[in-house]
């Protein structure tokens, strides 16, 4: 039996349409590639904008393989020779690890990577890009069986994270997300809002989720032109506002696809990503792996009586391997 380690750093960006959510998800990409951490980018958005935000053209982005689409490869290899799994078509994207199960790491090779993730080439290096693939009104039911995200669910519950390993994930701020679990899959949930009623309302919603899941979640105040608009988002969130970003100069050069060196960025909004990742590294010292594998099972749970069960034709919770914790002793097949 191997020990694997558990370090938390996987790291969601949310937010509303438009509050500049995926644009902040890329610089904090950028400055953590900058800054030679390994890095797993992962779009999980009704919008697919990460791969362009990140520098790649349409007709690159547009390349990129989908997981969606390799949703059957991404089971069998993660189901590996986990006895309480019998195929691939009972796998659901809350379907959580077990003994034999392999799990992912951030920067070991393995086959879902070979199939799904792209290089990307940052200032101070590259990064793995991976993506749902573009949404259809089918993928966007609560219950959907082959929900895109379902594919991102699966990848997270199996990954092991070392130290100074990051995974970040541009999302939907949905329901889908609530009704699945995986918003407890994350770490440090930065909530993008920009200084307006609506731009503050996913943040009540949030709050809520992450209160009763002992969710961390910090918000991030976007678009802010003056002291006014942080007291406002001040006296909406209190304490929950880590940081605000105002305009930047080297954004819109890069919304024009013309990006300076990141190392051009404004010292101001450099700080704030600093204090993103400063944020996110603390988050090692509440990591407790017996809650997060504890919900893994509770949504499995729900999920398998809601619809799992009927969908697949077979007892969900027979899959919950009542003796594995996530980090603890796991063993991984070949």
């Amino acid at each position: 039996m191997k020990r694997l380690p558990f370090v938390n750093m996987k790291i969601a960006f949310v937010g509303k349409g438009g509050s500049g959510k995926t644009t902040l998800s890329s610089l904090f990409i950028r400055h953590l590639a900058a800054a030679g951490a390994p890095v797993v980018a992962i779009d999980a958005d009704i919008n697919q904008h990460l791969g362009p935000a990140l520098g790649l053209d349409e007709a690159e982005a547009a390349a990129l393989p989908a997981m969606g689409d390799r949703l059957r490869l991404i089971k069998n290899h993660l189901r590996g020779s986990n006895p309480r799994i019998a195929s691939a078509e009972t796998m659901i994207k809350t379907t959580p690890p077990g003994e034999g199960s392999r799990m992912v790491r951030v920067r070991e090779p393995n086959a879902i990577y070979d199939a799904c993730a792209r290089p990307v080439e940052l200032d101070g290096g590259a990064v793995r890009l991976m993506v749902t693939g573009p949404f259809t009104d089918a993928d966007l039911g609560v219950a959907c069986y082959h929900s895109k995200t379902g594919a991102v669910e699966l990848f997270l519950n199996h990954l092991v994270d070392g130290p100074d390993e990051y995974v970040v994930v541009d999302m939907t701020a949905g329901s889908d997300s609530f009704a699945s679990g995986m918003f407890t899959r994350f770490d440090m949930t930065f909530l993008v809002a920009e200084p307006t009623r609506k731009g503050v309302s996913v943040y009540r919603q949030y709050k809520e989720y992450a209160r009763d899941f002992d969710v961390t979640l910090k918000v991030v105040g976007n678009k802010v032109q003056a002291q006014d608009d942080i007291d406002f988002l001040r006296k909406e969130v209190g304490d929950d506002l880590l940081v605000t970003v105002g305009h930047s100069d080297w954004v819109r050069a890069m919304e024009k696809g013309r990006p300076p060196r990141f190392g051009l960025l404004e010292e101001t909004n450099a700080a704030a990503l600093h204090r993103l990742r400063t944020a996110a590294d603390a988050t090692y010292a509440l990591r407790d792996r017996e809650r997060y594998t504890r919900q893994m099972a509770h949504f499995h749970l729900k999920n398998a009586e809601s619809w799992g069960n009927e969908r697949t034709g077979t007892d969900l919770a027979a899959q919950i391997d009542p003796g594995f914790v996530l980090g603890e002793g796991v063993a991984t097949p070949a």
